[in-house]
């Protein structure tokens, strides 16, 4: 355990964000998940609107540096190939 004072303040903030990034990254694989559902299952419409919510999550991640910035773009634009592939189908 720290002793001085801004060492445990310091132990705070870290602890606060570790639960918050935690939570954040969770929330982005969840996302991620239902848009990679919606694409297995050949349904565009639901793909497309899952998409869109996933990609905004991962652009407020990055710009928060939870992930890097090039990590959101590559999934990004994985997905957006993904259910782009279905809506040609």
């Amino acid at each position: 355990m720290p002793n001085r004072t801004s060492s445990k303040k310091r132990l705070r903030q870290s602890l606060e964000r570790r639960t918050k990034n935690r939570s954040t990254k969770s929330s982005i694989r969840t996302q991620v998940g239902k848009v990679r559902a919606a694409i297995a299952a050949g349904d565009a419409e639901a793909g497309q609107a899952e998409f869109q919510l996933a990609a905004r999550k991962l652009d407020k991640a990055a710009s928060t540096n939870v992930i890097h910035k090039n990590a959101a773009a590559r999934t990004k634009s994985r997905l957006s190939a993904a259910v782009k592939a279905i809506q040609v189908a």
